[in-house]
């Protein structure tokens, strides 16, 4: 399967429909995101990302400063640095796009605002199943900011 760009545009009114199974890149069943699992074709494996750059669809973000390759539960911790006053924000797995080895890089297919929008990083309460359905249905919503005619 190809990779997401969240600004490819596509023929069909419904980019995750094909035919009527639906599909997402990454392997999501029947067009749904999972936002606690890689993409089969971001390139992640079991790469070791702390320290690797965040690049949103509009800019960079920060650093990778803690990376979980949990099953159904794989999420990113990003330190924006000065972006958003030095904020630590939680990534979920689902978000990641691409992942560039040789230049230590991972795309996500969100954009700045939509991070710096996303309920705030609490590590006391980081794996809090409840604080993961907040994260979780909040990026799976952010979907729906994409422009009409965009892929997930």
């Amino acid at each position: 399967m190809d990779r997401i760009d969240p600004h490819a545009a596509h023929a069909g009114t419904d980019p995750l429909r094909d035919g009527d199974q639906g599909a997402v890149a990454g392997g999501a069943p029947a067009g749904t995101f999972d936002p606690w699992r890689y993409r089969d074709t971001a390139g992640v494996a079991d790469a070791d990302l702390v320290g690797y750059k965040v690049e949103a669809s509009d800019g960079g973000v920060g650093k990778i400063d803690s990376a979980s390759h949990e099953v159904g539960g794989s999420y990113l911790v990003v330190d924006t640095g000065p972006w958003i006053f030095g904020k630590k924000v939680m990534l979920p797995a689902g978000t990641v796009n691409l992942v560039d080895h040789d230049q230590r890089t991972v795309s996500i297919d969100r954009t700045r605002d939509q991070i710096k929008a996303a309920p705030e990083y609490d590590e006391a309460s980081h794996s809090d199943p409840t604080y993961r359905d907040q994260l979780g249905g909040y990026y799976d919503e952010t979907y729906g900011a994409l422009p009409p005619g965009t892929a997930r």
